[in-house]
């Protein structure tokens, strides 16, 4: 054999041979009897461990989920420390300040409740605006809500996050 083509048959040998090596380190062994035994005397690997829970970040904006008409409904900006709701009407291109108010960021995770104080520097000259002193804000799964009372009803309000 010339040394070129005995040169390509080592390689080709050393490639196969090392696929067969590389496999077998995952795959199972036929044993005499001709069952399939495992090879694999390592231990599980641990599960990995579940990500520690942090209290939700509510910072954005919030869209009422459950308003009756897709082109009115309420809508929210919360930051650091306050939150401004507004109605919207008219696709987006009417809006009118609801509350504006302190928002408390919860320190733990899972549903809480704040109680927000009206910020009357803003509210105080908003025809649709609450003029209640404080309003109380709830957070669960996903969703913010409160109470809204206009003209004798009251009906609560489910925002989710944008």
């Amino acid at each position: 054999m010339n040394k070129s083509r005995s040169s390509l048959v080592f390689v080709a040998v050393t490639f196969v041979l090392s696929g067969l090596v590389l496999s077998g380190c995952s795959a199972n062994a036929t044993s005499t009897s001709g069952s399939m035994e495992s090879t694999s005397t390592a231990s599980p690997s641990p599960s990995p461990s579940k990500a520690a829970e942090v209290p939700a970040d509510l910072t954005g904006e919030w869209k009422q989920s459950n308003a009756n008409s897709p082109d009115s409904y309420q809508a929210a900006t919360i930051a650091a420390d306050s939150i401004e709701v507004n109605w919207v009407t008219d696709n987006g291109n009417t809006t009118s300040l609801f509350w504006a108010g302190s928002y408390a960021a919860p320190t733990s995770p899972g549903a809480f409740t704040w109680e927000s104080q009206n910020d009357t520097s803003k509210t105080d000259g908003a025809m649709l605006a609450s003029s209640d002193p404080t309003k109380t804000f709830s957070y669960d799964d996903g969703v913010v809500s409160y109470k809204v009372s206009l003209m004798g009803t009251t009906t609560t309000v489910e925002l989710t996050g944008q």
